[in-house]
């Protein structure tokens, strides 16, 4: 078997010089392809920087004893795909791809000043009545140990002739769901969570840039939903495994007061399992619909 190429990217680029890369990439042209180039990309030392972990909790409501957020090792991951979108490896811009579900597992806890290996490597392909369906796949390592992985399911828009199996929603809604809680998505949470992830995407920073790519205001990002309803789903101590899968349905428009829907099922003393939503106001539109199973520590 042919090895995979393998890119290591050492060094972080500025936020200016990561946006430049993402706007020239932005003349690729879309088209159909017959599958994604095999290609790994590696940040082969990360350090899990406490100060970095506390912002990212204050702008997503995560209590400090909840110990290393769930979604948080996927912030490392993201210059990766950067890098990836901004390559020739691959065939599609950011711009114009949406992202359609992730799946998080956590295999064992994290802790503050760990070394880590963070790597993304290109998945399957599957096709969409919108477009072509694609994967990436994160791993995270420490001392050669799977602790943490996930996959991203992206949707590039326009693409005719899409190659793969169907998409299809791996979570169903024939569960009653109860209303939990309501929170505050304001209208500056966009720039906050762009700061703090380096996902600067004009649509979620105001409501002037968001206009210009077609949407009414901006938008929330789906990761920071996600990671808010986590907050509050979450206990108070640190978990030792974790699974979570979100499908993002409809665009949180800021600002907004969303609600929290979920059930519980419990399997044993310390195993619990959740399927939630999060909806607008009203509680008639998801946002989002996720399950999460977890462990603890």
């Amino acid at each position: 078997m042919p090895q995979v190429p393998t890119i290591e990217i050492s060094s972080i680029p500025s936020t200016l010089a990561g946006l430049i890369a993402v706007l020239k990439a932005s003349r690729k042209r879309p088209g159909t392809v017959d599958s994604l180039a095999p290609v790994i990309y590696v940040r082969p030392a990360v350090s899990l920087d406490a100060l970095a972990m506390a912002a990212y909790g204050q702008v997503c409501a995560i209590k400090p004893d909840q110990g290393v957020p769930l979604l948080y090792p996927q912030m490392l991951t993201f210059p990766l795909a950067m890098a990836y979108f901004a390559s020739s490896d691959c065939p599609w811009p950011a711009m114009g791809t949406v992202h359609l579900a992730n799946h998080v597992q956590q295999h064992a806890p994290l802790k503050a000043g760990d070394f880590l290996r963070v790597e993304m490597q290109t998945g399957q392909l599957l096709a969409h009545d919108k477009g072509q369906v694609f994967n990436l796949d994160f791993r995270v390592l420490k001392d050669d140990q799977l602790v943490w992985e996930a996959s991203q399911t992206l949707l590039r828009l326009g693409v005719k002739n899409p190659v793969g199996t169907a998409y299809a929603s791996a979570l169903n809604n024939d569960q009653p769901l109860s209303l939990q809680s309501s929170f505050m998505a304001d209208s500056g949470i966009g720039r906050r969570y762009g700061r703090i992830s380096g996902d600067l995407n004009p649509i979620h920073l105001s409501a002037l840039s968001a206009r210009i790519f077609g949407f009414r205001s901006a938008i929330a990002h789906g990761m920071w939903t996600q990671a808010r309803a986590l907050s509050a789903l979450l206990p108070r101590q640190p978990i030792a495994q974790a699974q979570v899968h979100v499908e993002f349905k409809t665009p949180l428009f800021l600002p907004a007061r969303p609600s929290l829907w979920c059930t519980h099922a419990i399997d044993g003393d310390m195993y619990r399992n959740t399927l939630f939503e999060v909806r607008n106001a009203k509680g008639d539109k998801p946002h989002l619909r996720a399950s999460l199973s977890y462990n603890l520590a």
